[in-house]
């Protein structure tokens, strides 16, 4: 007789003590309604079963199709559309006390994380991982609400969450410190009001009386993006609009975003859009 016992080396508990499973929706767009962008105080994990379409992250776009995982932090405004011809089919969890951090997701890695203005959103397919399987394990749970169907159905959020961490290389940030996250309110708000001026790390740890290193971890925690990295976006969205609405010359638009040189806000734009600001106005020129 063979006898193969795997040891379990290691004491580590869950992560996941502060998380709670808020609801499970399963939804397929039949063309009797018309999502709109709209926001939740915690997070949602958006899976696509079936079909086409796209999903908006305030004025982001981009396709979903099946497979597809979205993830979207606490506050930030969304929705999905869906394709008629091939209608989207979908399961989405609401969960409360954690957000996610995408930070560690090389460029190289599947996906896309996109920043807005009030948090991250981040999506990547899911093909070849067992996330489906649990979700309808927790689907079955909760239309037959057996005998403590809600403990089965918060401990496969937790196998879930280790699954998508252990093969994405997110990171989970407990939700609840509303100081820290009003500190963290506070430096993007001084950002996006200040941003053609020569902000440091000094600067946004003096407005919020913080340590400067601390800071800027919990803002990227906080965010999914470094306060550094989140200026740098802003200016860069803001020299779109200038140079689509604008006829400012090249110098002219990097001085009022508040870059050094010209030389840097060209290097910079072309490194975030794959065009140069002289490339990208031309091209909207061109599609008047």
């Amino acid at each position: 007789m063979g006898n193969t016992r795997h040891r379990i080396e290691g004491d580590k508990l869950s992560s996941f003590e502060r998380s709670r499973l808020l609801y499970v929706t399963t939804a397929k767009y039949e063309g009797d309604w018309q999502s709109i962008l709209h926001s939740h105080p915690f997070s949602e994990l958006f899976y696509v079963v079936s079909g086409n379409g796209s999903f908006l992250a305030e004025d982001t776009e981009f396709p979903v199709g099946r497979n597809d995982m979205v993830i979207i932090n606490p506050h930030v405004q969304h929705t999905e559309k869906s394709l008629k011809t091939k209608p989207l089919e979908y399961i989405v969890l609401g969960i409360e006390g954690l957000s996610f951090s995408f930070e560690n997701i090389t460029t190289t890695q599947e996906g896309i994380t996109i920043h807005t203005a009030s948090g991250a959103v981040h999506k990547y397919n899911m093909q070849h991982s067992n996330i489906y399987a649990y979700l309808n394990i927790m689907l079955e749970e909760i239309s037959h609400k057996e005998e403590n169907y809600e403990a089965v159905c918060q401990n496969l959020l937790e196998v879930l969450l280790t699954c998508m961490l252990r093969n994405n290389h997110l990171s989970i940030i407990p939700s609840g410190n509303s100081t820290l996250n009003r500190e963290c309110t506070q430096i993007k708000n001084y950002i996006d009001a200040n941003y053609s001026e020569n902000i440091t790390l000094d600067t946004l740890a003096a407005i919020t009386h913080m340590n400067k290193y601390y800071m800027a971890h919990a803002f990227t925690k906080h965010m999914g993006i470094s306060p550094i990295n989140y200026l740098l976006e802003k200016r860069i969205q803001e020299g779109k609009s200038l140079l689509e609405s604008t006829s400012h010359s090249i110098a002219q638009v990097s001085g009022i975003l508040g870059f050094s040189s010209q030389s840097y806000f060209s290097q910079a734009f072309k490194k975030a859009t794959g065009k140069t600001p002289i490339q990208y106005r031309n091209e909207l020129r061109r599609m008047k």
